[in-house]
């Protein structure tokens, strides 16, 4: 009913201006319809589609530099979708499908000639779906390391503690292990201590223990731990276990600089050493004088003149 409606009001419109436009009043009516979908599809992406997608962005948590390519991609969608419907309702289908054929071939070579592109776009959407990390986080993968700076459907932008900008293709960061040691409120940090052979090793654990108990930059929960876990060549190890709240690399390097320099203080204060590497050097066999130098001494020298 409602399409005999509307095909009675074309016709209607049409007998209208037939007496103005005479034979070019199919094209104008044909475009007049094209050009009224396409608006309707804007007018509804939005008063609609906009308000929706920021509700369930917001129920999602996404940061703003998520929500843009985003944004982009469902908008790119829509007028898709509205200028494909205005064809057919314009009465383009013959278009439409030459036009459908040709999407296909060019869709298909530029597959091919840009896989490596394609590539870090998927990957790009994965680190906004699964968000391994955001802007602001430090980062470590593939023995590389800084604080993330920008994150795009392409390439994440890393900026590392030297000041340099790596912008790394995404596929790198979802194909392989990426650390996040901010991702968590809190971070466990381990110190190795090597002491002599010959120092008292409950002394030593002890006092590792109470310069953790004096930092304020350490937790007291989870509570510092202390253990054995090297006999080297040249010296015992003991491996300190300490926690520190909101980490941030700043903070985790001057928690831990700070204090191995007290743990080192104590030490230094109880004559408890921290030995240099050794090595002892031997023969198979005993080492005897070569010959050359008692003849040269019995004869050469110490001879009859």
């Amino acid at each position: 009913m409602s399409a005999a409606g509307g095909t009675n009001s074309v016709v209607a419109v049409a007998g209208t201006l037939e007496p103005f436009l005479g034979p070019l009043t199919g094209i104008v009516i044909d475009a007049a319809i094209f050009l009224v979908v396409v608006v309707a599809t804007y007018v509804i992406y939005k008063a609609v589609i906009t308000s929706l997608m920021e509700r369930l962005f917001d129920r999602q948590g996404l940061d703003e530099h998520a929500r843009r390519p985003l944004q982009k991609i469902v908008a790119f969608l829509v007028l898709f979708g509205g200028v494909t419907v205005a064809f057919g309702a314009a009465g383009y289908q013959g278009f439409l499908r030459s036009l459908a054929t040709i999407a296909a071939a060019a869709t298909l070579a530029i597959g091919f000639a840009l896989q490596d592109v394609i590539k870090n776009f998927v990957a790009g959407v994965f680190i906004y779906t699964d968000r391994p990390f955001r802007i602001g986080d430090w980062i470590e993968w593939q023995g590389n390391s800084g604080i993330v700076e920008d994150i795009s459907l392409r390439v994440t932008r890393v900026r590392t503690f030297d000041n340099e900008l790596l912008t790394v293709p995404n596929h790198a960061l979802t194909s392989d292990v990426v650390k996040n040691p901010v991702a968590k409120k809190t971070l466990r940090l381990k110190f190795v201590f090597g002491i002599d052979y010959g120092d008292d090793v409950e002394k030593a654990t002890e006092i590792i223990v109470e310069e953790a108990e004096e930092s304020d930059a350490i937790l007291d929960d989870p509570a510092p731990s202390v253990r054995l876990t090297e006999l080297a060549d040249s010296y015992v190890g003991l491996q300190s276990r300490i926690w520190i709240d909101d980490p941030s690399r700043a903070d985790f390097v001057k928690a831990r600089a700070d204090y191995v320099k007290a743990v080192k203080v104590r030490f230094d204060e109880e004559d408890i050493t921290i030995p240099f590497p050794q090595r002892t050097v031997s023969g198979r066999d005993a080492w005897s004088e070569p010959s050359s130098f008692g003849g040269a001494g019995e004869g050469g020298l110490g001879g009859d003149s």
